[in-house]
């Protein structure tokens, strides 16, 4: 497992491999890739790397936090790096790169599914489909797209590594709503 600061979720339902999470807001610095999803969160990966390892206004070093998020939007890809609990959009730098942003995500709540292994196309359309069932299962509607979190380095082997497709809920089904 990586040794980064992990993404802060309150647990909210746990059904074997499926959760139901609650996230606080996070920041993100985030860019947008057109490609086939693999080479656009390799693309991703390197333009926001490239950020906290000192391509910044600042030249500062950002610590580097688990996972890596990716998600189709439109007909491009979104890579984010959520960046570390100690830090606020005024704390940090601006990127140097104008295609690196940075941006606050509200609270949320998704559905969950872990898995391990490694994350080619057919085994995230099975997971992808598991979620689905199971939101279905549950009367739970998505709000958007999956989102897929990556947790290790790629010289990680694959039984070790932690994977995840996370689900936005519709406000509407949210468990954690309070009204």
């Amino acid at each position: 497992m990586s040794k980064a600061e992990q993404v802060p979720y309150r647990l909210l339902e746990s059904h074997g491999a499926i959760e139901i999470r609650h996230y606080p807001a996070l920041i993100v610095a985030e860019t947008e890739v057109v490609g086939k999803r693999k080479s656009a969160i390799e693309a991703g990966f390197r333009s926001l790397a490239a950020y906290i390892f000192g391509g910044n206004q600042k030249s500062e070093r950002i610590a580097m936090t688990a996972p890596v998020m990716q998600g189709v939007a439109g007909d491009h890809w979104r890579v984010r790096f959520v960046m570390p609990r100690d830090k606020n959009l005024s704390s940090l730098p601006l990127p140097n790169n104008d295609r690196v942003s940075l941006l606050e995500i509200p609270p949320t709540t998704f559905a969950v599914i872990r898995y391990s292994g490694t994350a080619g196309e057919e085994v995230i359309a099975s997971q992808t489909n598991r979620l689905f069932d199971f939101m279905r299962s549950r009367a739970l509607s998505s709000v958007d797209s999956p989102v897929y979190a990556f947790y290790n380095p790629p010289w990680t082997l694959p039984f070790l590594r932690r994977n995840e497709i996370l689900v936005e809920i519709s406000p509407d089904d949210d468990p954690n709503r309070t009204e």
